[in-house]
């Protein structure tokens, strides 16, 4: 029912927007900040205490670059050119896709930007510069997760720099001088503050999609739920897993759809 395209753009053409760069501008401006203030404050070569913080910050920042470019470079599901379903009888109660030349499965949507019907369509996103949908919406969630989890990483990290200075009245907390490191510390605390606002918020629009078992398209367009609804503990398994700690790890998949799937969005 559906096509696993990845790299369809190729990476490149993907990273080349001013989404993608813009997000990864902002996540190596926090990294470099933080890393220098942790350095600072809790060196990690001095103190067990130091170097778990800074292990904890580079995980939070690897898993966040990793999903960043899954979500990026992973197809969300795209239904095949000309597609039709396995029997003809069904036909009546699709919909037709003039710019695919075929049918709709339920639930899919077509995107402009990407030329494609989209299984499950959550909405195109322009930081990834791509669809988030059935097949890469896991990634996108738990990108969201951990650059919220970053950035509040950065905050407190930041403000007990601030504080760290103010009480040694300035002198010998920076290897800058007092109005370089205000500047620095003002700018690093807005630019994470901001950015963990914004994607937490994004995280529990994802999340309360998931949870209602209706994507974000679905919600705006106000659609009334002509497929067959899963239980929200099904609902939230089909994207992220079994529950366990798995289901924070981009390694681990949702079980692989099977043949009785085919119509999992009743007609």
């Amino acid at each position: 029912i559906y096509e696993k395209q990845t790299m369809c753009l190729g990476l490149f053409k993907r990273v080349c927007h001013w989404g993608p760069l813009t997000a990864l501008a902002i996540i190596k401006i926090v990294s470099y900040m933080m890393v220098h203030c942790s350095n600072m404050l809790l060196p990690p070569t001095l103190s067990l205490h130091g170097f778990l913080n800074m292990v904890v910050f580079l995980m939070f920042s690897g898993l966040t670059l990793y999903n960043f470019f899954s979500a990026m470079v992973e197809g969300p599901g795209y239904l095949p050119l000309k597609w039709a379903p396995e029997y003809a009888a069904d036909e009546a109660y699709l919909q037709v896709c003039g710019s695919c030349k075929g049918y709709k499965a339920p639930r899919s949507h077509h995107c402009r930007k990407c030329g494609r019907c989209v299984l499950k369509m959550d909405h195109h996103c322009p930081w990834v510069n791509n669809c988030v949908g059935e097949d890469n919406q896991k990634f996108f969630v738990l990108f969201t997760f951990y650059i919220a989890c970053m950035s509040v990483h950065s905050l407190f990290m930041s403000g007990k720099q601030f504080f760290t200075c103010i009480d040694a009245e300035w002198r010998n907390c920076s290897s800058y001088s007092p109005p370089t490191t205000v500047i620095l510390l003002v700018f690093l605390v807005f630019e994470a503050l901001l950015f963990a606002i914004f994607t937490a918020a994004m995280l529990f629009s994802q999340l309360q999609a998931i949870w209602n078992d209706k994507t974000g398209i679905e919600q705006l367009k106000k659609e009334e739920a002509r497929w067959a609804k899963r239980s929200r503990w099904k609902s939230m398994q089909a994207v992220f897993g079994r529950f366990s700690l798995a289901m924070f790890s981009p390694f681990s998949h949702p079980p692989p759809r099977r043949k009785t799937d085919m119509y999992m969005y009743s007609v």
